[in-house]
């Protein structure tokens, strides 16, 4: 056994790694297949071989931000936005139930766009039907997250990209690194259910910086982490960068499942703009959540973080059906439950 592949069991067996074992792990890719079997062998041993499906609902692609690699970015005026109704979200809320879906995810470009009041009733009246709610609308207030939260909202979803502070403010004009982890400290602090992120790949990010984003997401205790690889946006600044590396994300990924194995990973859709069985090789590799979309087939593509975005000419029907045939294909099956995390009540 050579020194990478030991490292990869120190990992399985002790739940810690070094910056320096991580950054090793990152460097070379003749551990990638052993990496990724083994993130995937300590998911079915705790986890099982259940599969959590969110019903995402994508209700806003306006954004007050002008991050360089999203086409929602403020200044893409080439961009078409919108703004679901009320009733057109409680409508999509009502159709994923009709699915079977014990989790709703409402995802939306950061921004005032709804009162916290209205998203507060969105919430509660989708929580009559007994269903837990994942909310991914960006930084808000202490006060606005208890408003939420007290209305039911179950976990929030804040990405921070990146964990280095000038690689972040460089890609993130006009934000600070500090309010985004403040924001999540106060997640944490309000009993949410809290996720994060990165990106791979973006311009000027380094292996010592993605090793910095795994040890980040550990000492925080993240609850859901969801990772994928960087891709160029026509519409942006950094439409001539090269896009990230769906390997090295599937490395990321599998060395979190090593260290965080109780965790919910989703395997993104970024993953399968860039392979076409991009998700499914994620959930062999250490994630055990999917995220079909509900968002009506208008609107979808107008939701446009990047492009190649899996599920924009689908419809619901025919991509739920795809997604759970290929889910039986692998083995897995998909869970009855809310799928909250393991360890927690």
């Amino acid at each position: 056994m050579n020194k990478l592949q030991k490292i990869v069991d120190k990992a399985y067996e002790t739940e810690q790694l070094s910056r320096e074992e991580i950054i090793l792990l990152l460097k070379d890719d003749s551990i990638n297949e052993y990496l990724y079997a083994k993130a995937h062998q300590k998911k079915q041993e705790l986890l099982c071989n259940e599969i959590h499906l969110r019903a995402l609902i994508e209700i806003s692609n306006i954004c007050l931000q002008n991050c360089l690699y999203c086409g929602l970015r403020r200044d893409n005026s080439l961009q078409e936005r919108y703004k679901l109704s009320k009733d057109e979200i409680l409508f999509l809320a009502s159709t994923a139930k009709q699915y079977g879906y014990k989790t709703i995810v409402l995802q939306g470009g950061e921004s005032n766009t709804y009162p916290i009041n209205d998203l507060c009733e969105v919430i509660q009246k989708i929580k009559k039907d007994d269903i837990a709610i994942t909310l991914s609308i960006g930084e808000k207030t202490y006060e606005e997250y208890k408003l939420l939260k007290e209305a039911g909202a179950d976990r929030f979803l804040l990405r921070i990209e990146t964990t280095d502070c000038t690689l972040y403010e460089q890609m993130d004009p006009g934000m600070s690194h500090e309010n985004r982890k403040r924001c999540l400290r106060d997640l944490k602090a309000l009993g949410y259910e809290t996720g994060s992120g990165s990106l791979v790949g973006l311009p000027g990010q380094t292996i010592e910086s993605i090793a910095d984003d795994i040890l980040f997401f550990k000492e925080i205790d993240a609850d859901m982490l969801g990772i994928g690889p960087f891709i160029a946006h026509q519409d942006t600044p950094l439409k001539d960068v090269p896009n990230g590396n769906l390997f090295l994300s599937l490395k990321v990924m599998a060395i979190i499942r090593l260290l965080m194995p109780d965790i919910n990973i989703p395997a993104t859709t970024a993953m399968e703009a860039l392979h076409p069985n991009g998700r499914m090789l994620a959930l062999t590799s250490g994630a055990n959540v999917l995220m079909p979309n509900f968002t009506d087939e208008i609107h979808r593509k107008m939701y446009e973080i990047y492009p190649g975005k899996a599920q924009v000419a689908e419809n619901n029907s025919l991509h739920i059906e795809q997604i759970n045939k290929k889910i039986k294909e692998y083995g897995l099956v998909v869970s009855k439950t809310a799928g909250y995390r393991w360890n927690r009540s």
